[in-house]
Order: structure tokens, then sequence, then C-alpha cells
């Protein structure tokens, strides 16, 4: 349950006692149990000073405060008594209406002096609030008031000694220790001039009063350390009555119980002295006639002319000799009052002198501000105007700035002289300071985006220079391929780090900045050559496949393979496979460090079965475990460098096999077809044969060479019909449609050849038929191009071959092949 303070007015604004208030408060916060341990806090002050507020926050009481929205008045009226919570022991604290009010006015001051000498009666503690700036004036901090208190207090009461805790709110910068020997000797001086009793003649102040001095800062300015402050002055309050604690001497304080009857006794006696309402007649009329005058002067002066047109033309921009004319304005009224107050009171006149003054300068501080403003924003346009032109005119840009802030500084402090009023002291530090920051916030943003044209030039310079030769690297994938990237990116990205360091030379960065910068920019490079390594990962299975393809169906001399029969063509997949494989181990992680990895060990050893071996690699273990690749990182590789897991890595070689299978397949196709197609001779024992029962035959025709000439002429003939007619391919359809088109074709094939052949031997072939040779050597390129093409993936298939015919030779459109086409061509015209 939280702990409440029971806030009850003792007081009402008429000076009518509240007993039967006073009795309920003691029975609720149980005052009357307490003996002689309590304790009772009193605040007095000019009213709107804070009284209220400084008691709650010291306190946690909850007195009324004043609402600064609705202006300054009266909030607490006659006085208010309630319990502090979370203090032992039990302290009363009493809040009293403040003194100097508008509402009672000012020759209504007889409740101000008995409440406050009712304080003093009751209290131990008495907390004086008063102003900062009102320490060493005569007519502020309640002096007169308590030079009166002083005098009815030794008249009435018997000598209790009370603290008197000064608290100065809103301090300066004026330390503490400067402002308590003012403060102490004006109370000193009070109580040496107030007239005395007899039996205390020579009694010290010392007797009657122990006072304490502390201060605080702004509320409404600096919150935060004001509620700090007041904790810590919370602490002195806490066993307040003990021997040493901030109550004192506490001769003659009354049991609790008896508080409430010793409290109304005590304001009857005060209520009944008719001494304590007569004010110095001298000062009231002082004080009264000054105030009038003063406050006349300041009417005139808020509608002077002079002041109105400075003000207005302030508000456009700044005004030349702005200074000179403001002092002249406010120094002709002043100067009247002067005249005008001459025969008053001197104190009197000389502080309401200081208040027309004051307040005369608040009227105009706002214009001298708006005129420092408007100085400030010149300076900053000319300097940001200057500093363009000078950086399009080349110079350095560190110089520049130093020579433009120079500049511009000593213009606005030209500027303020000329701005400055001839009655204040005021301080443009701050404007000035404000403009160097923005100066300063202006060259860093420039130097920002210039240093950021200058980057964006040399990261571009970085692009191109690193894009295209690392993925050509990638390309080929050799075992150095990130030695090789290594080398490149150290050699560019040393070119550009020293030629941005000439580019930036004139900015004078410091060397923190500058070594951050160049790093960024060797990160950015490493960054370009990690991306396209992440590209050319992605586009890993396309690379291996087109490797396979360029190894597979190309021999050493980069030349199209015709399968033959010849090529072995395991070990040439075994070969594109390795190679492959090889730039799979490549775009496996990423390489900036000299650091080995055994990444190609695995993958040899997983997918070549520890058969392959690979230049400048250790010996590999064949017996490697299976499951090797059955992980998301490489081993020593960490995970950042990593572009494709040993999983990935697994998936990617069984597709890329799966894919690259139909193009073994072909080739051992076209290797049987060839066979088939070109293996005329019969077997070994049928030619062994032929030779046995067959010599007497050979004998017969080596004995007559007639025989072999008429042989070698029905060899041409079957030779070139055998070719005219495509036999082989006819056959290729079945037997039964084979022998269907050559008897077809038989007899016309024969007639046209024989005609051909009257026609030439004669010496007059027949215009656009083909020669025999032509026609023999059309047929032969067309066998070549039969059935023995591999598939889509092998180059001989993938080449056109159209072929035409003319009297002067054979024209190719596809020279790839023309060599061979050639070649097959002329061996067919001899044979």
């Amino acid at each position: 349950m939280v702990e409440d303070c029971c806030s009850t007015q003792l007081i009402d604004g008429n000076g009518v006692f509240n007993v039967t208030g006073l009795e309920n408060f003691m029975k609720t916060v149980k005052l009357g149990e307490c003996g002689l341990s309590y304790a009772v806090v009193a605040i007095m002050g000019p009213q709107s000073s804070g009284k209220s507020t400084l008691l709650n926050h010291l306190f946690h009481t909850s007195f009324r405060e004043m609402d600064a929205f609705r202006g300054r008045s009266q909030t607490t009226k006659g006085i208010w008594i309630a319990k502090a919570v979370g203090i032992e022991p039990c302290t009363v604290v009493m809040d009293l209406e403040g003194t100097d009010g508008r509402e009672r006015g000012e020759d209504d001051t007889v409740f101000e002096k008995q409440s406050s000498l009712f304080a003093l009666a009751v209290s131990d503690i008495v907390l004086i609030n008063m102003w900062c700036h009102d320490i060493g004036r005569e007519q502020a901090a309640n002096k007169p008031l308590l030079k009166t208190v002083f005098q009815v207090m030794m008249r009435l009461f018997s000598p209790r000694k009370t603290t008197l805790l000064f608290v100065i709110r809103d301090k300066t910068r004026t330390p503490l220790e400067h402002l308590e020997p003012i403060l102490r000797e004006d109370i000193q001086k009070i109580w040496d001039t107030v007239s005395k009793p007899q039996a205390h003649k020579d009694t010290r102040l010392s007797e009657f009063f122990n006072v304490e001095v502390t201060a605080l800062s702004s509320y409404e300015e600096k919150e935060e350390q004001f509620k700090e402050q007041v904790a810590q002055l919370r602490q002195r309050f806490f066993h307040s009555i003990s021997l040493g604690g901030l109550a004192g001497d506490r001769r003659g304080v009354v049991p609790a119980s008896g508080f409430s009857f010793s409290a109304q006794q005590i304001w009857k006696i005060i209520k009944e002295n008719k001494d304590l309402d007569l004010p110095a007649h001298k000062v009231m009329v002082a004080t009264v006639r000054c105030e009038e005058i003063a406050n006349e002067k300041f009417s005139c002066l808020s509608s002077d002319e002079g002041w109105l047109a400075l003000e207005e033309a302030v508000q456009t921009g700044p005004v030349s000799g702005f200074g000179k004319k403001l002092s002249s304005i406010l120094e002709n009224y002043l100067s009247e009052y002067d005249m005008e107050a001459t025969y008053f009171d001197d104190g009197v006149r000389n502080a309401k002198r200081q208040q027309l003054e004051s307040k005369a300068l608040q009227l105009v501080h706002p214009t001298y501000v708006a005129m420092l403003g408007h100085l400030r924003s010149k300076m900053l346009e000319s300097f940001k105007t200057g500093l363009e032109q000078a950086l399009h005119r080349g110079e350095g840009f560190a110089a520049s700035v130093r020579t433009c802030t120079q500049s511009c500084m000593l213009e606005f402090d030209r500027g303020c002289a000329d701005a400055a009023i001839q009655q204040a002291n005021w301080d443009a530090s701050k404007v000035r300071e404000k403009l160097r920051r923005d100066i300063e916030a202006h060259a860093s943003s420039v130097r920002s985006a210039k240093l950021y044209e200058i980057i964006a030039k040399f990261e571009k310079q970085l692009t191109e220079a690193l894009t295209e030769p690392v993925e050509s690297l990638f390309e080929a994938s050799e075992k150095d391929t990130w030695a090789s990237i290594r080398k490149l990116l150290k050699h560019e990205t040393e070119s550009a780090v020293s030629g941005f360091s000439i580019a930036i030379d004139s900015f004078e960065l410091d060397q923190t900045t500058f070594d951050k910068v160049v790093q960024n920019l060797r990160d950015y490079a490493r960054s370009v050559v990690e991306k396209k390594a992440r590209e050319e990962a992605g586009k890993v299975l396309i690379r291996m496949k087109d490797r396979f393809s360029s190894v597979f169906n190309h021999d050493n001399d980069s030349m199209p393979r015709v399968w033959t029969g010849k090529e072995d063509i395991r070990t040439i997949t075994k070969e594109a496979r390795s190679a492959s494989l090889k730039l799979l181990s490549v775009l496996a992680a990423t390489r900036f460090d000299e650091k080995p990895d055994k990444i190609e060990n695995v993958l040899f050893s997983s997918f070549m079965d520890g058969t392959v071996a690979v230049p400048s690699s250790r010996e590999r273990s064949i017996g490697a475990s299976a499951d090797q690749l059955a992980s998301s990182t490489w081993e020593e590789v960490p995970s950042k460098h990593t572009l494709i897991t040993p999983v990935q890595c697994k998936s990617l070689w069984r597709q890329f096999k799966a894919e690259t299978e139909y193009t073994v397949t072909q080739a051992i196709s076209a290797q049987e077809a060839y066979k088939r197609n070109n293996n005329w001779l019969p077997p070994p024992w049928a030619i062994l044969a032929m030779v046995v029962l067959g010599f007497n035959e050979f004998m017969l025709l080596l004995k007559n060479p007639l025989y072999l000439m008429v042989l070698f002429v029905v060899f041409l003939l079957s030779k070139a019909l055998w070719v005219q007619m495509d036999i082989a391919g006819d056959f290729r359809n079945g037997t039964l449609a084979g022998l269907l088109s050559i008897s077809s074709r038989f007899l016309p094939t024969v007639m046209n050849l024989l005609r051909r052949l009257a026609e030439e031997a004669q010496g007059h072939p027949t215009p656009g038929a083909p020669t025999p040779s032509q026609s023999v050597g059309s047929q032969s390129f067309s066998q070549t191009q039969q059935p023995n093409s591999l598939s889509s993936s092998i180059p001989i298939s993938s080449v056109s071959s159209n072929v035409s015919s003319t009297e002067s030779g054979i024209e190719y459109s596809s020279p790839q092949l023309k060599h061979r086409q050639v070649s097959n061509v002329e061996q067919a015209e001899f044979s």
C-alpha cells in the first residue's frame, strides 16, 4: 500500500486556523504516537518561485503546483501541511503562501509576515526559497521580511535554535562557494541592524539560527539535474533530529501529542500582534513610483517607431549598424527614467532601473538573436559558394575548406561586433560555434560526395579489370587458377589503390580514415572476384559439360575426333571427366589465401575411384571413405568461403554423368558402325583357303597378263557401280529392300555409265553430266556422311556437308570438313 502524505490546509487565506483539519491530520499520520521523534519543516519564498514543486520532489508530497500554461499566479493560499513520505523520523511539511503576490497587493503584507513568523516559530527547519539572481539585492530574498521576523521572534519567544536552509534556485555558472559568502554576509547584516531587546542585545545569530546554504539547477531547463540534486538533498532529512542532524538544537520542542494545541496558541499570539504591519513609508512610496516610471518607459520603448522599424528590418535580413542604433534607443529611455526618478530612494531607484534595463534587454534580445541568425546563414551560404568556386578552379579540397572557413569566420566576427549592444554583454560564442559546426557539416557532406565519386570511379575500374579475366580463368580452370586469380587481384588492387591515393591526396584525410577507405576498396575488389566465382559456381554444371565435350570430341591438337575404331574411348572418357572434375574442384570454394585444402583430393578419390592421377597433387588414398562428401562443409575451409558444398558436388556429379552418358554411347556406336562399314576383307582362314585352293588360277593369271587387265577393268566398273548405286546404303534398310532397290536401278545405271564412257572416249562429254570420277567422288563423299555421325554433341555430326559438283571441281559449305572431304573425293577418283 502506497503511503499517503495527507495534504491538509492548516490556515486559510483569511488567517482562520483549521483546528479540525489538524486534528484529523494527526490521527491519520499517527503523529501523536511519535513522542519527540518528529520534525517540522516549512518553506517560505516569493510567489511562483517553485516552493510546492520543490517540496513535492523533496518529500514526495502532493501540494498543488502552478500550471505554467495558465500564467504565473497564486497557487498556494494560506498554509498547507502534509507528511513527508518515506522519511524517518516522521517529518511534517508546511507549504506557505508565497510572498510578494499580486493577488494581495503591495500594501497587504500582514499575512505574509504572520505566516513567515509562524513557520519560524513551529519549525525545526525552514527552507528559504530564493532566486540565484536575487543574491546581493536589497529588496529580494525576503530580506526585509526576515528583518521584521527577527525582531518579533526575539520579543515573543524564548531563544530556540532553528535551521535556516537557504535554497538557491536556478543556479547559474557562478560556483556555490562564491555565492554562499555573499548570502551569509547579507543575513549577518540583517541580524546586526535589527533592534533587539535588552536581554538579547549581545546575542549572536548562531544562537537563534543555524544557517545552511544549498543550490539547485533550473527545474524547467535542467530537469534531470534538478531531480538528481533534490535526491541528494533529500538524504539530509533522514535522521534529521539525531545529534549532528539537520534539525540542530531541539530545545523546548513540544511532544507530538501537543503539537496541535501549541500551533493554535502560537498563531493566536501572532494574530494579536499589531506591530508587524508597519512598512517603511519612504521605501514603499519609492517602490510604487519608480515602478510606475519604469513601466511607462518600457511601454514607450515597446511602441517606439525607430525600434519597430529596426525590428521589422531585421526580420528580412542583417541590418548594418544594428548595435549602434539599438543602443542609442535604449540609452534614450534609460536616461529619461534617471531624470524622472532622481529624487526617490537610491536603493529602490537603482533596483527598478535594473529591472527596466533587464526587461528592455529581454524585449530586444530575440531581435538580436535573429540578427545573429541572419549573419550565420549569410556566412554559411558564402562558404558554400566560395568552396564550390575553389573546387571548380582545381584547388585542393582541404586547402579550399581552410581558406573559405577562415574568411567566413572573420566576416562573422565583424558582423557580431557591429550588432553588439552597449547595455548588454551578450555572448555570441554559441552562434559562432553553430556556424562553425554548420560549415564543418557542409564541408563533410561535400567531401563525402567527392570521395563517393572517386571511389565509384575506381570501383568501376576494378570491376572492368577483374570481371572478364577472372571469368576466363574460371573457364580454363587449370591447377594454378586461384594462384593466377590472386596474382591478378593483387595487381589490379594495388594499381587502383595507388591511383586512388593520388586522387584523394588533396583531401588530407587522417590516417585512420584513409586506411579505412583503402581497405573498403580492397574489400570491393575481393567482392568482385567472389561475386564472379559465385556466378560461375551457379553455372558449374554447364561448364563441366562443355569441358567434357571439348576434351572428349577433340584430340590433343584440338582437331575433331573421327571414331574409326582405333580410339580408346574408355581412356578418353576418363580424361574428359577428370578435366570436368578439375573445374568442379576449382569452383567448390574461394581461395583468396595460399592455405592448401583437400577439396581436389576428396573429389577425385570419391568420383574417379582413386585411379586418375592429378598433376602436382599428393598420392590419394584409394581406399578413402565413400562418405567423404556426406557433409555440408569442406575440411579446413570456412563456410563463408564455400561456393559448392560436398553434398552439392555429389549431386552435380551424378547429374553430370547422366547427361554425358549419351555422348559416350554415341561414340561407341559410331566406332562400331565404322568398323562394320569398312571391314570388307574375309576372315583370315578364308584368305588362307583362297590362297591354297586358288594357287593354280593365280599362276594362270600371272602367265597371261591379259586376264589381269580384264579383271582390273571389271573391278573399276564394279567399284563405279557400287559407288554410283550406293549399295551399302540400300542394304541399311534391310536385305529385301536393298535387293529391290538395286534391281530397279541396276540396268539404267549400267547404261548411263556406258554412255558417258563412250562420250568421253569420243571427246564430247554431255554438258552438265558428271564424269564417272566426279560421280564416284560424290558417291564416295556421300558414303562418308552416312550414319557414322555420333550425336548433336559430336562436332563431326553437327557440321553440315552440302556439296555441289561443277566442271572444275567440288565446293564445300563447311570449311571444318573441307580438307577431309576433298581427300576422300581424291581417293575415290584415284580408285
